[in-house]
């Protein structure tokens, strides 16, 4: 999962983005709402996470021109403004959710996990299943069988793509994009790594395989599929 956090109190987002990734979540942080437009048009994030509140240009006008140009990436709203009627005027303009400064950490978390929920890919658990092989996003553990690994952050995150979009075709740079980000130390061949891992931990218990589609990326299938 990669959050956008756009935020201006640079104390606040740093101690919000540690807090994340320690819950398996990558987080590209802006400070202001220029840089913050700019990245949340990437179409590369799970959500976005607006301070209304922001240098240049407001949470609101970032939403208002995310939506105008037909973004429908969930987003929440970090406002210290709690009147009903700016409440209000936040979900009105097309926010997904809205909270209000000081927050706990854990409504946070769990607010961002439901704005990425799909119903029918992910279970009350908190785990996407596909084939026998089920991922526990929260704790970063691969279950096949009943026997459960451990993943590291990114073979989890990596996983985690794979699994919300089983049987896609998955370009290295689109890979590269949800799972590295903006990091700009990623190159292709960390895609090509971190897929070695992924393959050896799902091994051969698996029902299914990551399969490698020449000149293009990387699809996530059913073995007996070829078996046909």
């Amino acid at each position: 999962m990669r959050v956008l956090l756009v935020e201006d109190e640079k104390a606040l987002a740093t101690a919000l983005s540690k807090i994340m990734s320690k819950n398996n979540i990558a987080v590209d942080l802006a400070y202001d709402g220029e840089e913050g437009l700019y990245l949340a048009q990437k179409d590369i994030y799970d959500v976005i996470i607006l301070d209304i509140m922001l240098p240049y240009k407001s949470g609101l006008e970032i939403l208002k021109e995310l939506r105008r140009l037909n973004k429908k990436t969930p987003v929440l709203f970090l406002s210290a403004r709690d009147t009903i009627e700016d409440r209000v005027v936040g979900l009105d303009s097309g926010a997904d959710d809205y909270l209000i400064k000081p927050f706990a950490t854990e409504e946070l978390l769990a607010r961002i996990r439901a704005l990425v929920r799909r119903p029918k890919d992910l279970l009350d658990d908190n785990y996407l299943e596909f084939g026998n092989v089920k991922l526990y996003i929260d704790s970063g553990e691969l279950e096949i069988n009943n026997n459960r690994k451990k993943l590291t952050v990114k073979e989890n995150q990596l996983l985690e793509l794979f699994m919300r979009n089983p049987r896609m075709v998955l370009s290295k740079e689109l890979i590269l994009d949800r799972v590295w980000g903006i990091d700009g130390t990623a190159m292709e061949n960390s895609v090509e790594i971190y897929i070695h891992y992924l393959r050896k931990k799902l091994g051969s218990k698996s029902d299914i395989k990551i399969e490698t589609v020449r000149g293009i990326g990387y699809v996530l299938k059913e073995k007996r599929i070829d078996a046909q």
